[in-house]
């Protein structure tokens, strides 16, 4: 299990769960609520790393306090950074997945002197995946208004069954998996990320619709480490070429096998990924 940790910051008290031992790394998601059963994604860097993985502002126990901040990224990022200082922590790494790729983008745009590598995957770093039929949260896309009513199920209906909610949430991530197979790893092991429905809006409404940092990414010269899966039905696999295309140090690493979860996927291709991440960091 994962330690829950209280962090006093001058943004705010945060909750932090924390495990392993290393050099520190950072993982949230833009609108993820997390507990003491850690996180798939985040447990992929335990064994090298001493992670610290946050409840961002409105999510679990951290502030809800909206009046100095709201859910941006850019808030986010600052509210990070004030969880980093606290810790007493000179850097870190940090690592995100979809949306939580994008905050690392961000991330390293406003604060790279902080940080001493990015990890990001399943990502875009615009608005475009929502314009791209291949992606399904495009209206083109033949999934897309299947999603929708399954979002509104789970995000908006607080009527809705455990039933209903569960065969929802099952029909999304198939249609996020490259093989079905894939669904019994994704829900048989502990693993926290409960959709914050108020962070969710704001990122949708607020933020998503100017969403574009491409033009900052080539001044980005800390290591990055960009991956994407091939089959990517969320942010499509072109979107993680094109990131690591424009920063200034990046290296792509491709699952070819992988839709939006290759840390699930090709579970021991992302752990050979990681150690060749910190092999590559090491020889920098």
């Amino acid at each position: 299990m994962w330690q829950q940790q209280i962090i006093e910051t001058n943004r705010g008290m945060f909750e932090v769960f924390v495990a392993g031992e290393g050099e520190p790394l950072c993982v949230t998601h833009l609108y993820s609520e997390f507990n003491e059963k850690g996180n798939l994604f985040a447990n992929q860097f335990v064994a090298t790393h001493r992670v610290y993985l946050v409840n961002l502002r409105g999510c679990g126990q951290s502030t809800d306090d909206t009046a100095i901040a709201s859910y941006s990224m850019a808030d986010s990022v600052r509210d990070l950074e004030a969880i980093r200082e606290a810790l007493g922590l000179a850097k870190w790494a940090f690592a995100g997945h979809s949306t939580g790729g994008m905050l690392a983008l961000v991330y390293a745009i406003q604060a790279s002197s902080s940080l001493s590598f990015i990890v990001a995957g399943g990502l875009c770093a615009s608005n475009d995946y929502m314009k791209n039929p291949a992606s399904i949260y495009c209206k083109d896309n033949l999934h897309n208004a299947r999603l929708r009513e399954i979002l509104a199920m789970l995000v908006a209906n607080p009527a809705s069954t455990a039933e209903e909610r569960q065969a929802g949430s099952k029909e999304w991530s198939l249609m996020s998996l490259y093989e079905a197979s894939s669904y019994d790893k994704l829900i048989s092991r502990p693993n926290s990320g409960k959709t914050v429905s108020k962070r969710l809006d704001y990122f949708s409404y607020e933020e998503l619709p100017t969403f574009d940092v491409r033009p900052q990414l080539g001044d980005v010269t800390i290591p990055a480490f960009i991956y994407g899966g091939k089959y990517d039905a969320q942010c499509p696999y072109e979107y993680a070429v094109e990131a690591a295309a424009l920063l200034g140090n990046a290296t792509l690493t491709t699952f070819s096998r992988s839709n939006h979860f290759p840390f699930v996927e090709e579970e021991q291709a992302f752990e050979q990924f990681v150690e060749k991440m910190i092999q590559q960091k090491v020889n920098r």
